[in-house]
């Protein structure tokens, strides 16, 4: 007489994570956790710190017969570099943690989903503060980038692209099971972005469909931002409103982010 086959057994489901509201202490400690791994990752922190900055040197000289060339696309680019590499490095160290099991064992303890991601928006910010301060001053104090606004605004809105890529790294890491597809996600977030900016050609000169388009992406405002200051001496109402467009759409992607974040990765 055989013995029926047992029926094959699942692991457990794991329980939800309780809601819990947003906590300083629980941020900062994940903020200074994220910072700590950080430190002991030279490669990363090169990629953070010298690839804006060696990006802008080369493109200063390649339009080095063309100087004003370099002034007109300098300083968008100065946003968009920014953008690129915290997009990259946040999304891959995002996932990292839940592939190892880190984020499965910190949701299991006392901190919320959005403890999490508001630590790694604040660790990130953090380099990106230092990171876009290292770019803007490249650019205009050593590689002669001519802007008729302030310095300080170009600083400003670099920042606020850079927190955009980290939202957005933040928000992809969650649809990616491996570092190697966390990598395929910027053609599809980045590119477009990139390709519709205002960046090659005036977004009015654009087909309609794609100047719509363009409308509703954060880059083109970042891009529409950086050229304020370099053709407005003052602060001007269209300047506030791409500012203010670009640090909402990092805020939503942020809240988004902590909404689709998994405790695990299949």
């Amino acid at each position: 007489m055989t013995t029926p086959p047992s029926p094959p057994t699942t692991a457990p489901a794991l329980p939800p994570t309780p809601t819990r509201p947003l906590s300083l202490s629980r941020t900062t400690a994940t903020a200074t956790r994220v910072l700590r791994q950080l430190s002991h990752d030279p490669r990363t922190i090169a990629l953070l710190m010298l690839i804006p900055c060696v990006m802008l040197f080369l493109l200063r000289y390649v339009f080095d017969g063309s100087p004003r060339t370099f002034d007109n696309i300098g300083a968008s680019l100065l946003g968009v570099f920014p953008l690129i590499t915290m997009f990259l490095v946040t999304s891959i160290a995002t996932l990292r943690e839940r592939t190892s099991g880190t984020l499965e064992r910190l949701l299991a303890m006392p901190l919320g989903k959005g403890d999490l991601i508001a630590g790694y928006a604040l660790a990130f910010g953090a380099l990106a503060i230092v990171q876009s301060a290292l770019a803007t001053a490249l650019a205009v104090w050593f590689l002669g980038l001519d802007v008729t606004g302030s310095p300080w605004l170009l600083l400003l809105v670099a920042l606020l692209d850079a927190l955009l890529g980290t939202a957005l790294g933040l928000f992809v890491s969650a649809f990616a099971a491996s570092e190697f597809q966390a990598v395929q996600f910027m053609p599809a977030v980045i590119f477009p972005q990139l390709l519709l900016c205002g960046l090659f050609t005036p977004r009015d000169n654009m087909h309609p469909a794609l100047e719509a388009v363009s409308d509703v992406l954060p880059m083109s405002y970042a891009v529409d931002g950086m050229n304020e200051v370099l053709r407005h001496t003052d602060m001007t109402a269209t300047f506030v409103r791409d500012a203010l467009i670009v640090a909402g759409c990092a805020l939503l992607v942020l809240a988004l982010g902590a909404a689709t974040l998994k405790r695990r990765t299949a």
